[in-house]
């Protein structure tokens, strides 16, 4: 009698046991500065697609430090994540965060700025090269067009140690020298504050006499170059472009208040990152690269472009909601 009980027991233990929900597997992402609107659009990505896919998901922002990037990774690894999602603050940074994830054996998908080592799953990035080049072949024309060919164009740029920001700059110079376009200095952002790109501009204004048009290569601060021009009495003779995009872009494009934009699509890049890393996770070989197209974005296109722009650089769809 006793036996059978056991056996009874046993049984509706293992069918109940079935019937129970898998655990819930969790995912934790590391990134430089959600305080950048750009990452916290790619944050967004990240939580749509992980939620679809059924993940749990946590968010850890270094608010640009290493240091504190180490340390959050150090904590990822204590709570035990399934998988890491990566946009570090740079890409030499990068290296010790892939180094103390694979000790721990746990799978990481890069999204943006990429490394300079390491073992990862796969790198989600931004096509710089090819989007800063043909936002610079833009300006190229714009400036053409203004009978401005003998212009210099300065440029405020992102870390150029970050390997994204080598690239933009890359790209953007070619089409400048195939348009016969010279260049005045080149100052790096590092706090990405307003007052610093403020100042960066006024720099280049004052330095540069034949000074006509100003890359930024962000967007979130783009009001403090627009203010230097301002306070220059150059409205109308300093054109503005940018990389990356803000909302009320849109409308400054369209009004060509803003010569135009590169835009990164930072909400696609984040779902793409955690569906690379959700493969890996079922067992499925991932390419170590994968490229995103940057749309240069102009008065011009801009009408065409815009269902894309709200949804996968803006994550502005109303399904993301």
């Amino acid at each position: 009698m006793m036996y059978r009980t056991r056996v009874l027991l046993l049984t509706l233990f293992t069918l109940f046991s079935l019937h129970l929900p898998a655990a819930e597997k969790q995912l934790a992402y590391i990134v430089s500065d959600l305080r950048i609107p750009y990452w916290n659009i790619m944050w967004n990505g990240v939580q749509w697609r992980a939620a679809e896919l059924g993940y749990g998901v946590k968010v850890y922002s270094a608010e640009n430090i290493a240091k504190q990037e180490l340390q959050n990774t150090v904590q990822a690894i204590r709570e035990q994540v399934d998988g890491i999602v990566l946009s570090p603050t740079n890409s030499s940074a990068a290296v010790t965060v892939l180094k103390l994830a694979h000790k721990a054996q746990i799978p990481v998908v890069i999204a943006d700025i990429g490394t300079q080592g390491g073992d990862y799953v796969s790198m989600i990035e931004s096509d710089n090269q090819s989007g800063a080049y043909q936002l610079g072949k833009i300006l190229v024309e714009e400036l053409q067009a203004r009978g401005w060919s003998d212009g210099r164009v300065g440029i405020i740029a992102i870390p150029q140690r970050r390997k994204n920001g080598k690239l933009r700059t890359s790209g953007f110079l070619q089409a400048l020298e195939e348009g016969g376009i010279k260049t005045a200095e080149l100052y790096q952002q590092e706090d990405f504050s307003y007052a610093e790109t403020r100042g960066f501009a006024r720099q280049l204004i004052a330095d540069n006499p034949d000074l006509r048009a100003l890359w930024l290569q962000g967007s979130d601060r783009y009001q403090g170059a627009l203010d230097a021009i301002r306070e220059a009495g150059k409205e109308g003779q300093i054109l503005l472009i940018c990389f990356d995009a803000e909302p009320e872009f849109i409308e400054m494009i369209q009004q060509r208040q803003l010569v135009g934009a590169g835009m990164q699509q930072p909400f696609l890049m984040g779902e793409q990152a955690v569906e690379s890393l959700h493969l890996h996770l079922q067992g499925n070989p991932q390419p170590q690269r994968q490229k995103l197209e940057v749309l240069a974005v102009s008065a011009d296109n801009i009408d065409s472009l815009l269902s894309l722009i709200r949804r996968n650089v803006l994550g502005q769809s109303e399904s993301n909601h």
